[in-house]
């Protein structure tokens, strides 16, 4: 289903071509490409089957913008997670003007950036999955070139804004928000069958969008409006604050 009919008012991303833009013939082989490389891996899809998905008239016209299959697949890589790498390093720089007092609004703005950007692009949270299960024997330096830094970048955010967690825990924590985000938009077809409801509709965004802010505002310890909701222990109990 096409990104456009899930839309939640979107914040300006950098480096992401407004949807309303014309696409150029290189960004539609990038959309085809990205949708699927998402549904079937590396292996799984021909040269001649993005061109026939982008439109081209003729596969050989695909190589007047990429070389091989490979150099296109690290451009749809590439292309995906830059802008996930560009919004992490402003959300690092916003929080460290900010301070702590003002980490909630900061953390909002970041989660409302990522959301927005993943409602654009819903394949992409599958490809990555895909590009590290499928495909990472094969192309085990392409990923580890393109996905590293967004993970470094990710613990370096989270080694100064992550409410007291231990240094030796930072990379579960990283791993928990990864999943809370992006798992939710890879898994959609079996949230899909499971739930009966479509996962990606805008209301479900939006419900996915206020669980989302505030598990990670407990997660990091960050304040603010519905999610200082009392927690509850074990059993149901209300759970005593710590002090």
């Amino acid at each position: 289903m096409a990104a456009a009919q899930h839309g939640v008012g979107a914040g300006v991303v950098p480096g992401v071509e407004p949807t309303s833009a014309p696409r150029s013939t290189r960004n539609l082989i990038l959309d085809a490409a990205e949708r699927l490389f998402a549904e079937r891996g590396f292996s799984g899809v021909s040269v001649r089957e993005i061109a026939a998905d982008a439109g081209l008239k003729n596969q050989a016209s695909l190589y007047n913008h990429f070389r091989n299959k490979r150099a296109m697949y690290e451009a749809v890589l590439g292309r995906g997670l830059d802008p996930i790498l560009a919004v992490i390093a402003e959300s690092g720089r916003a929080a460290a003007a900010a301070g702590r007092r003002q980490g909630g609004a900061v953390t909002d703005a970041f989660l409302d950036r990522t959301l927005d950007y993943l409602v654009e692009h819903p394949h992409l949270p599958r490809l990555i999955q895909r590009a590290a299960l499928d495909d990472g024997r094969l192309l085990r330096s392409t990923v580890n070139r393109l996905l590293r830094p967004v993970y470094a970048q990710g613990m370096r955010v989270l080694a100064r804004s992550s409410g007291g967690w231990p240094a030796v825990e930072l990379p579960h924590l990283a791993a928990g928000l990864y999943l809370l985000i992006f798992g939710y938009f890879a898994n959609a077809e079996l949230l899909a069958a499971v739930v009966q409801d479509d996962p990606l509709s805008r209301a479900a965004i939006a419900r996915q969008r206020r669980f989302i802010k505030s598990a990670v505002a407990q997660l990091l310890g960050v304040g603010g409006g519905q999610r200082d909701a009392p927690r509850r222990a074990r059993g149901g109990r209300r759970a005593r604050p710590v002090a």
